[in-house]
């Protein structure tokens, strides 16, 4: 694969950035795909290991070693083939992906792996800039509708899948434009929303049909984004529909209590990062949560914290802090210990590298406020001993605090949602719906699936593509009998 002293010769090349404090006075993506050269060079590093754990270790199971091997020979259209053919948008794992394949690089147990991502994120850059991606629409109609609820990455790649094997398609999402988190939950300079757009635009000559604004349930929390102006019973998709798909996210955020949260300034990161993309996108926004001059504390050491930091700083905060409940993890895995796994280890985030006091091993114990307005967060050190958690004597200590982010992850699906379907749940509040097998992402309810987040909880946008695609055939076979659609 690619050439065959190439992993000797060449080392990994990092993408291009702008620098920090140049690409914090603006909100655009500030990364730069390979030159043509140095995506052949990086192809070129792509061992003939044998055995390619990186397919495996890619939840899409993308056919790596091949499209790498095509970008060595400058064959970039056949590379974009195969990378489509079990990737519906590598423009959004290409930007966002954590790249769990690059781990599973055999390269990797003694060298810096294959720069996977960096290659998918130069092939797919390559196809929209010379017009290689174009709507497949199918030459035949099955008659068979289905029905959607959720546009993002896991409901976007089922009905892509779908409407090209001739079934109509309509998909429900109650934001006001399509892309469900992808569109809302990242900020645009981590991946600009015109990829979504075309993506969009394309599905729609393929014949999906999108409808934004449409709550499809009965009952909605207030601590959930929910600008739908028009609701739907369940009951009635099942009545006008063959089938329907639930693939919303894990929206339910995970909250803090403590003494203080109910103190104005403290917010869940989903109030504050889609108020943003909203208003970057040209829309009047009331009430945004702004950062500007204010000392800003994120809890959370996820991407959704990491996000927060980014955007406060964009937005001009006096100091931004970030704490994180589990200990610092080492700066380098154990390789020989985990590969091909996901290895934990220090991650640090191109927002934490344009400014961000980061602290691990933290516990927030009240917040305290003026005149009901956050002032300061009071916290400790923490010590964990056998999985559990214990408060270090002597440790607590307060710091300045107008803005408090809680970005601890997401704990369900919307249940409202899930109860108004009548589907069974599991123990974490998911839906229940098997991956393999016969009747695989298949809910209790006969005619209703379910895939990505509201079946296996929070996840990567690469395992919603994976589930999306998946279910797509299961439906598929559910109507037709069979399915030509790639598992």
């Amino acid at each position: 694969m690619g050439k065959v002293t190439g992993f000797m010769e060449f080392q990994r090349l990092k993408e291009a950035s702008e620098a920090p404090q140049l690409r914090t006075k603006h909100y655009k993506e500030f990364t730069l795909h390979l030159t043509d050269a140095e995506a052949k060079v990086q192809g070129a590093r792509c061992m003939d290991c044998g055995i390619p754990f990186c397919n495996t270790g890619c939840p899409v199971n993308n056919i790596i070693p091949d499209w790498n091997d095509m970008v060595y020979r400058g064959s970039y259209r056949e590379a974009l083939e195969t990378l489509h053919s079990t990737n519906n948008f590598p423009e959004f794992t290409g930007r966002i992906c954590p790249a769990p394949c690059e781990s599973a690089c055999t390269l990797g147990i003694n060298s810096d792996a294959v720069g996977i991502k960096s290659i998918e994120h130069f092939i797919i850059d390559k196809g929209w800039e010379n017009g290689w991606v174009v709507p497949q629409p199918s030459a035949t109609k099955t008659g068979k509708k289905i029905a959607i609820v959720g546009s993002g990455p896991a409901g976007m790649a089922a009905a892509q899948q779908l409407a090209r094997v001739g079934h109509d398609v309509t998909v429900f999402e109650k934001s006001d434009r399509v892309g469900g988190l992808l569109r809302y939950g990242i900020p645009d300079f981590k991946m600009e929303k015109i990829h979504i757009d075309r993506r969009v635009e394309q599905m729609q000559a393929e014949g999906v049909t999108f409808r934004t604004g449409v709550l499809i349930g009965k009952d909605f929390p207030a601590n959930v984004n929910n600008w739908a102006k028009e609701t739907i019973f369940p009951e009635q998709l099942e009545k006008d529909f063959d089938a329907v798909i639930v693939a919303g996210g894990a929206e339910q955020p995970r909250d803090l209590p403590v003494p203080g949260r109910e103190l104005k300034g403290v917010h869940f990161a989903m109030d504050f990062l889609p108020l943003q993309n909203k208003s970057y996108a040209g829309d009047k926004v009331k009430d945004q949560i702004l950062a500007g001059g204010k000392h800003v504390i994120v809890i959370g050491g996820g991407d959704t914290g990491s996000d927060c930091v980014g955007t406060s700083n964009r937005q001009g905060a006096t100091s931004v802090a970030q704490f994180e409940l589990m200990p610092q993890p080492p700066e380098e895995e154990n390789k020989p210990m985990v590969w091909p796994y996901w290895p934990t280890k220090l991650r640090t985030s191109s927002s934490h590298e344009e400014g961000c006091d980061r602290d691990w091993a933290v516990a927030t114990k009240r917040l305290e406020g003026k005149n009901g307005k956050v002032d300061k967060l009071i916290a400790a050190r923490v010590e964990w001993k056998d999985g559990r958690m214990q408060e270090v004597p002597d440790s607590e200590f307060e710091l300045k605090a107008d803005l408090v982010f809680l970005a601890m992850g997401f704990v369900s699906p919307v249940a409202q949602v899930l109860e108004a379907f009548g589907v069974e749940k599991d123990s974490r509040g998911n839906v229940k719906a098997t991956t393999d097998g016969a009747g695989c992402y298949q809910t209790s309810v006969p005619k209703v699936f379910a895939a990505g987040d509201m079946r296996r909880g929070q996840s990567l946008v690469v395992w919603a593509i994976r589930e999306g695609r998946q279910c797509a055939r299961a439906v598929d076979e559910f109507l037709m009998g069979e399915s030509v659609l790639p598992r």
